[in-house]
């Protein structure tokens, strides 16, 4: 029926013409004047009905449709990130309601896809809730199997709708959607291809809401889907029997569907797939065999591009590879479920030997790698998107999941397609490499599994033997005619190179040298720089010795021609090459640092690139002989950038303290001291100074290199410790501010535990101070990880008190915190509620342990405080704009000495499911001792210098000790340092909290009993297990 156009409405119209006008003035007229209309009350209802107009012309509806979108998302819920006011009324939704969904049987798809657009823009505001009749209409319009212009709109609008679902909507939704889907899924004579994949899209965001759902309603959302899984199963089967064809995208895309539903299937419900996967299985193989002969003809022979330019009948792009793509992602998943992987091992050898085939390279990939070496790296390091990868990524899986049965099988494949090759090369086809390529790139593919399957002797095969065999003949062929052959060829040599004989690995050792000084094609360099970053590590000194200069050299040259991909791979191969040129290397660091260090200014603003080239500087620095000159080159330039920070550009400054951090790693004390002289005033000014969170993060990791090397003699080396002191407190001070970025922090809990353990007396006397600060910025931090090693700070310093913990706890009572009673309310608050986030075995054991020490003080105030328990109801399922207005998880209130007796339990159930043995008794016997004594280091007089200055005592020689303990430590990284040489790190977890649990009985066994209360009945059987030995 032909709606009405009123006055408003033909002004509307006038205007949207004139906004396609070539007049330009007139042209941002009709723009102004729409903006300002938008502003107006019925706007949007206006834009609706031009938009549903049959009768206006095709561009201004389009037009209109594209305004509409844009109206609702400014105008129609306020609080939304680009409301603009005013917001539309009641009553202009309720009319924009009512005109939109009759309109969804438009006879232009396009006009009916920007209705549907329309109308899932409002549902995402205002459905189910606010729009009621909404489904039940849609319902209706795709059984309407006349009105076939109907239930394309109502798909369409399902098919947008269902990024909307939720676990609330779909199990009430899937019992009356389903039979509808079913009913257009199951009749391709009535309804076409691109209506049948529009249902299949409905039913794959169905299968994926519940399977969101499935870990926490299990029975629930497999009953649902056992009301319809045989009948898709059915349908599924017969989409998938015919022959692939090569002439229809809209097949492409039915059977796509299919595929992503399986994927769900398998994925989240195989228990429910496991008996029914046979349903499809020879369906399944044959559009895995079809497709690979189309595959072959478009793109492995042909010149079509797989990737784009063929359209579905919707004007969607499709694509052959993603559709192989996804077959092989859906193969892989039922290879990776044992018990479905049943109904495949029959034919394991045949998918095997397909695979291979779908492994060739294309001619698109062909050309393209020919010219851009940057994409062939990509794709050597899996970073690619690509039929390749795919099937190689399912021949791991395949190798994972049958083993011995795999060796043989992919053996004998690449056997038979090496034969093929061979004919085809015989009949004079210029193809024939291209299987032999796909053949040895299967065998990297499962390099891992063919070594380790060799070295336990789970096969007969002699890779040794069965490769030399292999690449024997091809070795003479001519690299300008088959480069990708011989690209393989090396990569090959570089993944089984433990295994191949000593003369091939030399062989290819020279064959890579020549390579990369030889003018060959880019693929061709590429893996002779793999068998060298791969041969050289390992090679013979005498073998390297006379060619390391020459292969350096050629390396400093490509560097010149390299970008992004192959500059990574050359800086690789070019540290694998310093390293393995010891002594040799001096001669060439005059050479070589000038070029890093060019490279690693020039590409300082990108992460992988600079740390490659700090890695290679780091070789460099660590070869003999090399440092002294190296440093000396470096240290001026520094040390102008530190004194200059302001002038620097992006990315420079931060970058410095990286290369100063490098240079300081294990450097002997007179190099720290020379970094010192030049540097180390400027690093704490800008760590002062800056609010870079790179910058500071950096120097940050910067002054714990220093402390590290310069342990307690660096104080004096500027003849002031008192200042220098004062400098790193400053620091110190900077770094934990509560109003600084909480990323600018991220790494200062290492710093400080630097200042606790190298300076000891100096730090006694600000422990109060400093665990003040802690608590500030553990208020204003806005990162769980910061918050986290702050934490384990804390809990050193529980350590340090021992064995009088109590004072520890005091001090933290003294301390106000913003919001809590004290300090020890607070820390504790948050320290059980993040235990569990705590990353790093160090880590773990000092806070797991110091937690263990606060509950055996029995300190009266423990009992006073409440923290956070379990949770009681959580927001399951899928987050939509409505569930994210309901109310938060919520937890249970409990007393903090029930709450760490729950984490102790937490961390016993862990230790003993990672115990494989029980440990030696004696070690069972000492590991308590350790902890309470020797571990936990008994500085109890650090707390009271914190309140009142005392003499030098006993507390303050055993830190000084264990700064001793520092001085002498040969590790070459601060942190690493600080960890192995803190005797906390030799505790045995295990050890240590079974005979917490036995002295905390013994100690106080009605309380023991009392906290047991309030265990699972998994941590009450790990407890009592323990205490009844």
């Amino acid at each position: 029926m032909a709606l009405s156009v009123d006055q408003d409405q033909k002004w509307l119209i006038d205007c949207l013409n004139a906004t396609l006008d070539t007049n330009r003035e007139l042209r941002s007229f009709a723009e102004a004047s729409l903006q300002q209309a938008s502003l107006q009350p019925g706007y949007g209802a206006a834009l609706t009905k031009i938009t549903i107009n049959k009768d206006i012309a095709f561009g201004l509806r389009q037009l209109a449709a594209v305004l509409l979108k844009q109206f609702i998302k400014q105008h129609w819920e306020e609080g939304e990130e680009n409301f603009v006011h005013p917001v539309v009324s009641a009553e202009e939704k309720r009319i924009m309601h009512q005109l939109l969904l009759p309109s969804l049987d438009d006879p232009n798809r396009k006009i009916r896809t920007a209705i549907s657009m329309a109308i899932v823009s409002i549902a995402q505001y205002d459905w189910p809730d606010d729009w009621p009749e909404l489904l039940p209409f849609l319902l209706k319009l795709i059984s309407e199997k006349k009105n076939i212009g109907g239930v394309h709109g109502a798909l369409k609008c399902l098919d947008l709708l269902s990024g909307e679902l939720d676990d609330a909507l779909v199990p009430k939704l899937l019992p009356a959607l389903f039979p509808h889907l079913h009913s257009i899924i199951s009749s391709p004579h009535l309804y076409e291809k691109s209506l049948r994949t529009k249902a299949l899209a409905i039913v794959h965001s169905c299968i994926s809401v519940l399977g969101s759902m499935s870990g926490l309603y299990e029975a629930e959302t497999a009953g649902l889907l056992k009301l319809v899984v045989d009948f898709l199963m059915e349908q599924f089967s017969i989409i998938l029997q015919p022959p692939m064809r090569s002439d229809d995208p809209d097949e492409w895309s039915m059977r796509m569907e299919v595929l992503k539903c399986l994927l769900q299937l398998v994925q989240n419900f195989p228990s429910l797939m496991e008996t029914r996967i046979s349903v499809i299985s020879s369906s399944l193989w044959q559009t895995f065999v079809s497709s690979l002969d189309i595959y072959q003809i478009l793109c492995i022979q042909g010149t079509e591009d797989s990737r784009s330019g063929i359209f579905d009948s919707d004007g969607n792009e499709r694509s052959l590879d993603a559709f192989i793509i996804q077959l092989f992602e859906t193969i892989l998943t039922i290879v990776g479920n044992a018990k479905m992987a049943k109904v495949i091992r029959g034919s394991i050898k045949q998918l095997i030997y397909h695979t291979i085939a779908f492994l060739q390279m294309t001619e698109e990939q062909v050309h393209t790698w020919s010219f851009d070496a940057n994409q062939y790296v990509a794709h050597e390091d899996d970073v690619s998107y690509s039929c390749r990868v795919s099937g190689s990524l399912l021949l791991e899986e395949i190798a994972s999941a049958f083993g011995r049965e795999m060796i043989d099988s992919i053996v004998g494949a690449v056997k038979e397609r090496f034969r093929e090759s061979q004919n085809a090369k015989l009949s004079g086809s210029v193809d024939w490499w291209k299987l032999r390529e796909a053949s040895f790139f299967a065998l990297v593919s499962v390099s891992e599994q063919l070594i380790e399957a060799q070295d336990s002797g789970a096969t007969n095969v002699s890779l040794s033997y069965f490769l030399d065999e292999l690449i024997a003949e091809d070795v003479t062929t001519d690299v300008h005619k088959f480069p990708f052959l011989h690209a393989r060829i090396f990569s090959v040599v570089s993944k089984f190179s433990s295994v191949i004989g000593h003369t091939t690995r030399e062989h290819f050792l020279y064959a890579a040298a020549q390579a990369i000084a030889s003018d060959v094609p880019p693929p061709v360099k590429v893996g002779a720089c793999q068998v060298l970053c791969q041969l050289l590590p390992d090679a013979k000194s005498e073998l390297i010795q006379p060619r390391i200069m020459s292969i350096l050299s050629s390396l400093i040259e490509l560097l010149k021609q390299a970008s992004d991909e192959t500059l990574h791979l050359v800086l690789e191969t070019l540290k694998a090459a310093v390293k393995a040129g010891h002594e040799l290397s001096r001669s060439l660091e005059p050479v070589i640092s000038p070029v890093m260090l060019d490279v690693w200014v020039h590409h300082i603003s990108d992460p992988f690139i600079s740390i490659d080239a700090l890695e290679v500087l780091e070789a460099i620095k660590n070869a003999p002989g090399c440092m002294q000159p190296l440093v000396t080159r470096i240290i001026p330039s520094i040390a102008s950038i530190l004194e200059n920070p302001r002038n620097q550009t992006g990315g420079l400054l931060a970058g410095s303290f990286d290369l100063l951090t490098m240079i300081l790693k294990g450097a002997p004390v007179e190099v720290v001291k020379a970094v010192f002289d030049n540097c180390f005033n400027s690093t704490i000014q800008v760590v002062l100074e800056t609010d870079d969170h790179g910058e500071l993060q950096n120097a940050t990791e910067c002054l714990a290199a220093f402390l590290a090397g310069g342990k307690h003699e660096l104080l004096s080396w500027n003849g002031d410790p008192s200042f220098t002191m004062k400098r790193l407190l400053d620091a110190a001070s900077r770094l934990l501010d509560p109003s600084l970025e909480s990323s600018g922090s991220l790494f200062v809990s290492s710093y400080v535990l630097q200042l606790i353990f190298h300076f000891p007396s100096e730090m006694a006397f600000h422990i109060r101070e400093l665990v003040a600060a802690i608590v500030r910025r553990m208020q204003s931090c806005e990162i769980a990880g910061l918050k986290c090693s702050l934490i384990v700070v804390l809990a050193r310093l529980v350590h340090f008190s021992s064995p009088d913990v109590n004072q520890f706890i005091n001090l933290l009572l003294s301390v106000s915190a913003q919001d809590h009673q004290n300090s020890f309310s607070y820390v504790m608050s948050e320290w059980t509620k993040l235990q569990g986030e705590i990353q790093g075995a160090y880590q773990i054991k000092v806070t797991t342990t110091a937690l263990a020490l606060l509950l055996s003080s029995r300190h009266e105030e423990l009992a006073k405080v409440n923290v956070q328990g379990h949770l009681v109801k959580s927001n399951a399922g899928i987050t939509t704009r409505s569930k994210a207005k309901l109310s938060p998880d919520q937890w249970t209130i409990i007393p903090l000495p029930a709450k760490i007796f729950t984490l102790l339990s937490d961390a016993l159930v862990e230790t003993q499911e990672q115990v494989l043995g029980d440990d030696n008794d004696s070690d069972e016997d000492s590991d308590w001792e350790e902890a309470s004594d020797s571990n936990c280091c008994g500085p109890h007089d650090l707390l009271y210098q914190s309140n009142v200055p005392s003499k030098r005592n006993g507390a303050i020689d055993h830190l000084d000790a264990m700064a001793k303990d520092f001085n002498e430590s040969d590790d070459d990284n601060s942190e690493e340092e600080l960890v192995n040489a803190d005797p906390l790190n030799e505790t045995k977890l295990a050890s240590f909290l079974r005979n917490f649990f036995v002295n905390f009985r013994n100690m106080d066994m009605l309380l023991f009993d009392h906290l047991c209360q309030n265990l699972t009945h998994v941590q009450r059987l790990a407890v009592q297990q323990v205490v009844s030995k």
